[in-house]
């Protein structure tokens, strides 16, 4: 279940597991936010047929924002097959900019370390990077959860 906003427009700190069906109800109330969440599905469709189980939503979507740029993600290596992976889940050059063009946001491998810290995505998600303060995230398992 996702928890309500804090204050500040963040999740409360933790991962919360969330089905799609929760995921679209609560985060795709606008347009706007229809397209971006449409983005992620393609790609979590993608990582899905590669073996990929676990995909966490990040960034400003999954704040109250109106109007987000885009949605962050990463996504959990084990089990995933790279040969069956495209190549553009690996490609951060440029700003990720081929991953925006084909999705509409940014995904990283979960236990990669972010640059400028050195911590594991998965641990950096959970940081306002604003704040330094802790927040939430999503996790959604893709295993068999096609169409659901």
């Amino acid at each position: 279940m996702i928890p309500e906003w804090s204050a500040n427009g963040d999740l409360p700190p933790g991962v919360y597991f969330a089905t799609w069906r929760e995921t679209a109800d609560r985060l795709s109330f606008n347009p706007w936010r229809r397209r971006i969440l449409a983005g992620f599905r393609r790609a979590c469709d993608e990582l899905r047929k590669a073996g990929c189980r676990l995909v966490y939503l990040d960034g400003s979507f999954v704040t109250r924002k109106e109007r987000p740029g885009d949605f962050d993600a990463c996504w959990d290596t084990r089990n995933v097959d790279e040969g069956k992976l495209a190549p553009v889940f690996w490609d951060f050059s440029r700003g990720r900019a081929a991953q925006k063009q084909r999705f509409g946001g940014e995904l990283f491998p979960a236990q990669l370390p972010e640059g400028a810290t050195g911590r594991a995505f998965l641990d950096f998600f959970q940081v306002n990077k604003l704040s330094g303060d802790p927040k939430g995230i999503l996790a959604i398992r893709l295993r068999g959860s096609k169409g659901k």
